[in-house]
């Protein structure tokens, strides 16, 4: 039918993450919570599940500062190589390369 269109349900194309540091994050999470109760069902002991369950969180939490810190670097190192570096001073050239015209010998002095 004319003027049904369902918007809800159109469909998105699949591109690239606009952060995908949070993608692998909530995957990390979804993990942690999985894995102890996936280990419950096979007859681990609560103690056992829930400390599995302690360290994975504190190693996605020690994964996600390391991925952050890189991503912090690869900015910083990106943008030191977009403005090249200038010099001591920040000028182009020195002495007479800047454009001076030098009297020299054998040269017309008028």
């Amino acid at each position: 039918m004319p003027g049904t269109h369902d918007f809800a349900h159109e469909e998105k194309p699949e591109g690239p993450s606009p952060d995908p540091v949070s993608d692998v994050v909530r995957w990390a999470a979804f993990s942690c919570a999985l894995v102890p109760v996936v280990l419950l069902m096979c007859g681990q002991s609560f103690g056992g599940a829930a400390g599995t369950a302690a360290g994975l969180v504190a190693l996605t939490c020690v994964c996600h500062g390391l991925l952050r810190q890189s991503e912090r670097t690869a900015a910083k190192v990106s943008a030191e190589q977009a403005s090249p570096h200038r010099g001591r001073h920040g000028r182009t050239g020195g002495g007479s390369h800047r454009g001076a015209r030098r009297q020299g010998p054998g040269s017309p002095a008028d």
